[in-house]
């Protein structure tokens, strides 16, 4: 792979990769300083780097740099929530609306990392199995079974607030 190609591979990805930094916990400039890290890297390390896994490669740097990040300032990860409350006629729907959005975050930052990772990349980001396997680099049956014990430990958890 050269350059150009690499650089027109890592575009599409870097938005979607300073996202998921940030519901991991990331403020919005940690996540810029990991991802032009994470392109340094990249280029860096351009001719050891599968074609066919190069996003895969990305978030496996990307994640190892911000646990770096905060085993370096010994940070809990709180996700920061980006979501807007959507319009309603009811100022209690919002309310109500964003303090369930709130119960949510507390239980996801209860979980462990990987639960907490599995959980967002499935039905945040809204991935396959096979590519939360490829991103996580386990096998697809680690992937479902880990998925499964991240919503039995969110259920369980959740049920309890």
């Amino acid at each position: 792979m050269n350059a150009r190609q690499m650089a027109e591979q890592l575009q599409p990805k870097l938005r979607e990769i300073q996202h998921y930094l940030i519901r991991l916990g990331a403020s919005p400039s940690d996540a810029e300083d990991i991802l032009q890290e994470t392109v340094y890297k990249a280029f860096l390390y351009i001719d050891s780097i599968e074609k066919g896994k190069f996003s895969a490669w990305l978030y496996k740097v990307a994640i190892n740099r911000y646990y770096d990040l905060c085993r370096r300032k010994k940070w809990t990860m709180v996700p920061i929530d980006s979501m807007e409350i959507p319009d309603s006629s009811l100022p209690e729907d919002a309310i109500l609306h964003q303090e369930k959005k709130e119960e949510v975050e507390a239980v996801l930052r209860e979980l462990a990392p990987l639960h907490r990772q599995l959980l967002i990349m499935k039905y945040e980001m809204e991935l396959s199995y096979q590519e939360i396997a490829n991103l996580l680099d386990m096998r697809m049956e680690q992937v479902k079974a880990s998925l499964y014990q991240a919503r039995q430990q969110f259920k369980k958890k959740y049920g309890s607030e």
